[in-house]
């Protein structure tokens, strides 16, 4: 069972919430699908955390403390200095600050396993591109989006949660919440994207934070569970992958206020995270 989260935006008692609900299944591995920082209150913290994952992807926050902040609305570039003032404060030790700051910048932007892709924004581009709900309705984008993945994509960015999937008969494709989905996605032979949610920031009306389980093949029984007698018993088979959306609850009002003790980082930026916008 893998873990995979995204989208911690500095805020770490989202994340310390979320790690706790993984502890809690057994899952092996986490992955993280990038922007670790940007936004919240705490990006040292929460980069100290991630480091414990597996696999982190690069996202275009943590790009943008590394270098200039390109496409930033001024709110978010404030925080991206601010953010970056952080990662150099002199009250920190020399060491920390280097190992941060080479954690960042050895991110990849893609990684492949197993006919799974996992990005930051899209597979036709893996850090900056948004994929939204809407966007089921510009099928030329989703063509040539959905043209990259092999199987599944797993992706975050846009902090909407939900699967992507074709729809081969009228050419169109089709979006499900997880409210849709009842919080669970057999994956099958279409291809899909799937958003795995925000951990920090949720923007899709549920202040929790979100993540997902991924199970890549339960064990199901053949066919003829019931063999003749004397007959060998037939070998269990790998069943379809499967996802489950999880939603947590954390202590938000800490967070918010945390943000509004910070001169830099816009009173809205807090404000916000109590309707999941």
């Amino acid at each position: 069972m893998k873990a995979l989260i995204s989208d911690i935006h500095s805020n770490l008692e989202a994340l310390q919430a979320v790690l706790a609900d993984i502890a809690k299944h057994n899952v092996t591995e986490t992955y993280c699908l990038g922007d670790i920082i940007g936004y919240g209150p705490n990006p040292r913290e929460c980069i100290d955390l991630v480091r414990q994952c597996k696999v982190v992807l690069l996202g275009n926050h943590d790009q943008g403390a590394m270098f200039d902040p390109d496409g930033f609305n001024p709110p978010a570039e404030r925080a991206i200095f601010w953010t970056r003032a952080q990662l150099e404060s002199p009250a920190d030790t020399r060491q920390n600050k280097e190992d941060r700051w080479e954690f960042l910048a050895e991110r990849p932007r893609v990684f492949k396993e197993n006919g799974f892709l996992y990005v930051h924004g899209s597979a036709r581009n893996p850090l900056n591109e948004y994929v939204f709900p809407e966007d089921i309705y510009n099928q030329r984008k989703m063509d040539r989006i959905f043209a990259l993945v092999e199987k599944y994509c797993f992706q975050g960015h846009t902090h909407v949660p939900g699967v992507f999937t074709e729809n081969p008969q009228d050419e169109l494709y089709q979006f499900q919440s997880p409210e849709d989905l009842n919080y669970e996605f057999k994956l099958d032979a279409r291809k899909a994207l799937v958003n795995v949610g925000s951990v920090g920031q949720p923007r899709d009306g549920d202040w929790r934070g979100c993540y997902v389980l991924l199970d890549e093949g339960n064990l199901l029984p053949t066919e003829n569970p019931s063999p003749l007698p004397g007959s060998p018993n037939p070998a269990p088979v790998p069943g379809p992958p499967t996802l489950y959306y999880r939603r947590v609850e954390y202590d938000i009002e800490a967070t918010i206020q945390k943000i509004h003790d910070i001169p830099e980082l816009d009173n809205f930026l807090g404000d916000r995270l109590r309707d999941g916008r």
